[in-house]
């Protein structure tokens, strides 16, 4: 049984976490569940208990540390948990990137990596306390204060509004187009496109393609029930491009997509569909 639990961060945080999420399964010691991860955002992980690895090359899996950084991901992240897993982790908003991270999202895309290696010890101590919590509460307090401890060090509390506003867009009209996306928030596509990949890791296009898929993945797996409008807006060319884009973010085709169990990236695009309208 695969169980999620998502909490909204404190209004100190809330311009730079998205929301917290506790992610757990109770699951037999030898089952292997292999799926991907298609992130929107940034996450920082404390892996609490369970062998979760990540696929860095053809038939390389690792698992790096405990404490994880994961980059968004533009093309899917393939990930193997055997047994039980329990992980506490937040989601980074891009607009309040430069708050928490000195470097470009760019770096981090598509990656994995100890946050030792971002953050220092702070990273280690941050995973410590989280363990030794006793309830989600307790654990999601622990990470909070770590996270304000980071804004302090990085020191600028940095909150970018119009990739704030391109985060909505994404989120609630992603058959925009760029142009139109760059009107809106009031900056040159050239413009739009270094910020997104500052922030978001992505360029603009790819955001919103990303999106795109992720709508349709959510509507197919009845956690959305878009109009007919919408569905509409979500509708690609022709059919051989709705199958080029699912290849592109899942690897397989819409009708393969339908048939084949996919918990770990189901149990995302239920999450997102929960916090998808939220502020």
């Amino acid at each position: 049984m695969l169980l999620s639990r998502t909490y909204h961060p404190p209004p100190s945080l809330a311009a730079f976490v998205r929301r917290f999420y506790v992610f757990e399964a109770v699951l037999p010691p030898h089952l292997v569940i292999e799926d991907f991860l298609l992130a929107e955002t940034a996450f920082i992980r404390c892996l609490l208990q369970g062998d979760w690895r990540g696929e860095i090359a053809p038939g390389v899996w690792t698992q790096p540390g405990r404490t994880l950084l994961f980059g968004a991901n533009e093309r899917p992240f393939r990930v193997r948990v055997q047994g039980s897993f329990l992980v506490v982790g937040a989601a980074i908003r891009p607009s309040g990137w430069r708050g928490l991270f000195t470097q470009s999202h760019r770096e981090f895309t598509d990656r994995m990596l100890r946050l030792e290696d971002v953050w220092g010890d702070l990273a280690h101590s941050m995973c410590a306390k989280v363990e030794g919590a006793g309830d989600d509460a307790a654990k999601v307090a622990a990470m909070s204060a770590a996270l304000e401890r980071r804004l302090d060090q990085v020191g600028t509390r940095h909150v970018d509004p119009q990739m704030a506003m391109f985060e909505v867009i994404a989120r609630t009209d992603s058959a925009m187009r760029v142009e139109d996306a760059a009107d809106r928030v009031d900056l040159s596509v050239r413009q739009l496109e270094r910020r997104c990949l500052g922030t978001f890791g992505l360029s603009p296009k790819a955001i919103l393609r990303r999106s795109r898929y992720l709508d349709m993945a959510t509507a197919m797996r009845g956690f959305s029930s878009p109009t007919q409008h919408d569905l509409a807006a979500l509708r690609y060319f022709d059919q051989s491009h709705v199958t080029r884009e699912f290849k592109r973010f899942t690897g397989m085709t819409p009708h393969c997509f339908e048939r084949t169990p996919t918990p770990l990236h189901t149990a995302g695009l239920k999450l997102r569909e929960e916090s998808r309208f939220e502020d």
